[in-house]
């Protein structure tokens, strides 16, 4: 029997080569797509799962009594302790707070030199703010907000793993107690989840405010979303945003009150972001003890950047997010509310959202 050459067929063998050629370079250029598209699903297949979730997380009806318990607080600018805020300014506050669940302030009165030491020249005018504060708003309390960049991703900041550092900067929480504050709030970033310095730091500070009677409280960091997302992070950008759920409980152990900064979460729509808050109040409520004040923080300041959409991070979203997960996970719990960053960047439409969402009852 003889080869054969496909002319019954009409195909000649020039031709069957050039489609068999045609074949091959198919076959290379669709496997390069292929890998392209597999790598694609890798990429976009898990934000876009996140994202599902997080608008699921937006979704359902707000329950009953997950509005203010009058814990709240408030983020207050240097003005208040520099000279440029009058007696007038401290009336107009107290209206402008009247009716609502406020009841710290965390005026910013540093910030804290690298080495942990607070010039006393930061904060002229402390005592006229305290006296002028116990005086028109009874019952309110004021505390001093101490921050400082860390050295956790340069050289230059606080180190907090040398001892006179941090033995400095219990120094600068007594001459603020000294100086008439109920209180002292501290906001040092950035700060890598699991460091025990930190915490060996709030022990100290702890000591020290009980033995005042003064309130210890801190600003933190949002804690991971997905487990570990801390490490993912920092492996990729050398930075971490996040907080591990087990680092947050100890530290959340250490203080009488926790603010959680959750804003400034890259989310790019309302619903993301809502949902996303409501997830972190989730998260926090599980191992914050009863015996701290735990408070979801509010966007009061207008940007927009690569990791703050303000047409997304709305106090609307943010007060409906907290109120989803306090409602989902511990709805009787007393020691809770929300803080306000920060007066000096807010609109009446921030302070309407938070009175409408959060403070006013039900008719």
């Amino acid at each position: 029997m003889g080869i054969n050459n496909g002319a019954g067929s009409g195909t000649r063998p020039r031709d069957l080569g050039r489609a068999v050629v045609r074949s091959l370079r198919s076959r290379r250029l669709k496997w390069p797509k292929r890998v392209a598209l597999a790598l694609a699903l890798l990429l976009l297949v898990p934000p876009l799962a996140g994202a599902v979730a997080l608008r699921f997380s937006y979704a359902g009806d707000l329950e009953d009594g997950t509005r203010t318990r009058g814990k709240d607080a408030i983020w207050l600018g240097h003005a208040w302790v520099d000279g440029r805020k009058k007696d007038a300014d401290v009336v107009a506050f107290a209206e402008q707070i009247r009716g609502t669940g406020i009841k710290d302030l965390y005026v910013h009165t540093g910030p804290l030199e690298h080495d942990g030491t607070l010039p006393a020249d930061r904060h002229p005018r402390a005592r006229w703010l305290i006296d002028a504060v116990h005086r028109e708003m009874p019952g309110i309390r004021i505390q001093a907000w101490l921050g400082d960049v860390l050295a956790t991703e340069g050289p230059n900041g606080l180190h907090l793993d040398d001892e006179k550092s941090r033995a400095s900067v219990v120094a600068s929480a007594r001459q603020i107690l000294d100086a008439g504050f109920e209180g002292v709030h501290f906001d040092l970033e950035p700060l890598l989840s699991g460091d025990r310095d930190y915490l060996s730091l709030l022990d100290d500070l702890r000591e020290l405010t009980r033995s005042r009677k003064a309130q210890l409280s801190i600003a933190a960091h949002q804690i991971d979303p997905l487990p570990a997302a801390h490490s993912v992070n920092g492996a990729i950008t050398g930075r971490q945003k996040w907080w591990s759920q087990q680092f947050f409980g100890e530290v959340a152990r250490r203080v009488d009150q926790i603010a959680v900064m959750s804003y400034d979460t890259w989310m790019p729509l309302e619903s993301l972001y809502g949902g996303y808050v409501a997830q972190q109040t989730t998260l926090a409520l599980e191992v914050t003890p009863e015996s701290t004040d735990l408070l979801m923080g509010l966007p009061f300041f207008h940007e927009d950047d690569w990791g703050h959409h303000e047409n997304a991070e709305t106090v609307a979203a943010a007060v409906r997010g907290t109120r989803l997960g306090l409602g989902r996970t511990d709805r009787e719990r007393e020691r809770f509310g929300v803080a306000l960053y920060v007066d000096f960047a807010a609109l009446d439409k921030d302070w309407a959202a938070y009175r409408e969402g959060w403070c006013r009852l039900p008719s």
